[in-house]
């Protein structure tokens, strides 16, 4: 997350994903819109919903609601994978029309609840369970990162079956282990730092920095979700400062570049779904929500065009109550600008 000096509040997320295209399309939701959870695990039908805020965000897998976006007030949240850590609430049938599964829990918040004090409250109301997802084979383990445009800012995890909330000062979330393990592991990177580091004298021989950036030695550099964390944190931290609006949203996809993953370098890759999918990249696609300007920015691996919804423009009560849905890279043919000159 950055800030601008306008005070624009921008949430920035990549998704990677190795094993098979996420077929990743643009949700528009109206206000009103009826959101249901499907069927339980005993086949009883789970909670039903009738969102009270218009959204915009992207889906995956066609699971029919975003898991990464942003609602006409502002709020921001995005879906983040947490295997081997997440244990959702347990399933009671009798409590089945109160149930949702993980993969609703991004799409839930952003039709319910305005700032982040709601979702806090409102989260203790409903129950998240695991629901085996048809194209995995087993229920999406999966954490949140919530940020509104006041300025507050959660994860959300539920660890022993227990739905647990942090505090996110830094606005930095990745994959596993837990929100607060990863806090605890930046007490070993301390010594990082936009400066470089100064010369010193051993034995009357001079030792300086071989070149720009040296502040920045021990900034660990492999794929794994802890080493994108601290990464994460340490450029986000010593972020150009910008003005706000785009030029906010630009720094974090600066920023992001950072972290495009090799398709067969993604977590998740030696999972036992696969497919025969062309992947140019792990990171599939790469968002930004502004809270302040109401806009929800994307780019995709098949096309790096800058694409934008603005919230502002939509009326989300005259939508009739139908979801608008398209893919977010069109015909994936990439945007080139042929710039050669002629005679």
């Amino acid at each position: 997350m950055l800030t601008g000096a306008d005070g624009s509040i921008i949430r920035a997320r990549t998704a990677e994903w190795g094993p098979f295209d996420l077929e990743t399309k643009i949700n528009v939701v109206p206000k009103g819109f009826v959101y249901s959870a499907g069927e339980m695990p005993d086949g009883a039908e789970g909670a039903s919903w009738t969102g009270r805020f218009g959204v915009v965000g992207i889906s995956m897998l066609d699971h029919g609601a975003p898991a990464d976006g942003i609602n006409e007030t502002g709020l921001t949240a995005g879906l983040f994978y947490l295997p081997g850590f997440t244990d959702y609430q347990e399933y009671l049938p009798e409590l089945a029309g109160n149930s949702i599964p993980g993969d609703l829990l991004a799409s839930y918040v952003l039709s319910n609840f305005e700032t982040v004090d709601e979702v806090r409250a409102g989260l203790e109301g409903i129950r998240v369970v695991s629901v085996v997802d048809e194209t995995l084979g087993f229920p999406f383990p999966l954490h949140m990162l919530v940020a509104d445009r006041l300025g507050g800012r959660i994860v959300v995890e539920y660890i022993d079956g227990e739905l647990t909330i942090f505090e996110a000062p830094l606005g930095v979330i990745t994959n596993s282990p837990t929100y607060d393990w990863h806090m605890t592991n930046l007490n070993n990177y301390v010594n990082l730092s936009a400066l470089s580091i100064p010369q010193v004298e051993a034995a009357g021989v001079t030792f300086a920095p071989l070149g720009a950036g040296s502040g920045m030695i021990g900034l660990p550099g492999d794929f794994t979700p802890p080493s994108r964390f601290v990464r994460a944190v340490a450029f986000s931290q010593t972020a150009r400062e910008t003005e706000g609006g785009y030029d906010t949203v630009r720094e974090a996809f600066r920023i992001l570049d950072n972290f495009n993953i090799p398709a067969d370098a993604a977590e998740g890759a030696d999972d036992d779904v696969q497919s025969e999918d062309l992947l140019f990249s792990a990171t599939q696609v790469t968002t930004a929500s502004d809270s302040q300007n109401l806009t929800y920015y994307y780019h995709t691996m098949y096309d790096r065009t800058v694409h934008m919804v603005d919230l502002k423009q939509i009326d989300f009560g005259a939508m009739g109550g139908e979801m608008i849905v398209f893919p977010t890279s069109g015909d994936r043919e990439p945007t080139i600008v042929d710039m050669t000159p002629t005679n």
